[in-house]
């Protein structure tokens, strides 16, 4: 059945099991592109085969012109991780500056909603594609986020890093998606048509500059490794058995391995629906997953304008050479570190060398 966000109102007990199925390649027909992805048709072939009694949610991450991108970590964590807050608080929904589709498409609330991920997508340069691996660099956040950024008055460093080592902490730092399941299926064409018998691309000239034999991956599945243990290390549950891959257009020009080239291989075809059955069988199995403490659904970001005022004038002190007595930018300017004391920001290193 459709997905009715509503009953996310209701008790595990009483709602149905839902599941969302992610289409992760950057290929839309409606962007330059110009021909939709192989994962679209598959998550959609997925979507129609699963129960029917299941809430089947589902999206399509693909670049559509004109439309909002998955904006990039800025690693809030690594300053602290209280300063990483639940859900991502970097962004917000309809921002005109920095639109961010995960929020406008609710993202978070979905992926909190489900008690269970499907996750689909190609082999793009040995990994994932840009846009998955930005959602997942953006789920840093459900990994031991802070779900109270009034206690940081919205974004202040040295306030999370105080944060960090307070008794309350470990209580606040939880995996706040723990116990679902996540399921990758990714494809490859290993190379297309460019390929030689040697396993060195036709094309090169400078042949002798690596050996194929220690190309990065045995198993290519591993080329979604870092998503599946990102989800594992957060509490997400990734069987053996429903992290997949499987070659579709190997030895084909690109213009000859789209969707309807794919649909007519059998053995393709076949692999991925075997996944699908397991990923339903296990599913069921497991059946409906607790919410956790703090929820992504429901979530209404608290105005933060006071907040967003000291910290201007936070950045206006760093950018005269004025940090915070006691904090990191403060130690940093006395070890000459970083020399990042400027009141244009948005000027790149490269222009500053050649003012």
């Amino acid at each position: 059945m459709k997905p009715d966000d509503k009953s996310g109102l209701l008790s595990t007990a009483e709602r149905p099991l839902r599941v969302l199925l992610l289409s992760g390649s950057d290929r839309r027909q409606y962007n330059c592109p110009g021909v939709d992805a192989k994962s679209r048709t598959l998550m959609l072939r997925m979507a129609e085969r699963l129960p029917s009694e299941w809430e089947i949610d589902y999206e399509d991450l693909g670049n559509v012109y004109g439309r909002a991108r998955i904006q990039s970590c800025n690693a809030c964590v690594s300053t602290s991780m209280a300063l990483c807050v639940w859900p991502c608080n970097c962004y917000a929904k309809h921002d005109d500056k920095e639109p961010d589709l995960l929020w406008d498409l609710d993202l978070y609330a979905r992926l909190d909603l489900a008690d269970a991920w499907a996750i689909i997508g190609p082999h793009n340069w040995y990994g994932p594609s840009s846009n998955l691996k930005l959602l997942f660099d953006r789920l840093v956040c459900a990994n031991g986020g802070n779900p109270r950024e009034e206690l940081i008055d919205h974004k202040d460093p040295e306030k999370a890093m105080a944060l960090e080592h307070a008794p309350e902490w470990e209580a606040l730092s939880v995996n706040h998606l723990e116990g679902r399941t996540a399921a990758f299926f990714n494809y490859g064409d290993e190379g297309g048509d460019e390929v030689g018998d040697d396993g060195r691309p036709t094309k090169l000239r400078h042949k002798e500059y690596f050996d194929p034999a220690q190309e990065p991956f045995v198993n290519l599945r591993d080329a979604y490794a870092p998503l599946v243990w990102q989800c594992r290390y957060s509490g997400i549950e990734v069987p053996d058995a429903l992290w997949s891959y499987c070659t579709t257009g190997k030895g084909r020009m690109y213009s000859e391995n789209q969707s309807e080239n794919m649909v007519r291989e059998g053995e393709f075809m076949r692999a991925f629906d075997a996944w699908s059955v397991r990923f339903e069988a296990h599913v069921a199995a497991k059946g409906k997953v607790e919410p956790g403490q703090w929820r992504a659904f429901g979530f209404e970001a608290p105005g933060h304008r006071w907040a967003d005022a000291k910290l201007k004038w936070r950045g206006i002190r760093m950018g005269v050479g004025m940090a915070p007595p006691g904090s990191s930018p403060a130690a940093q300017e006395q070890l000459e570190l970083n020399n990042d004391a400027t009141l244009n920001p948005t000027q790149s290193e490269g222009e500053k060398l050649r003012r």
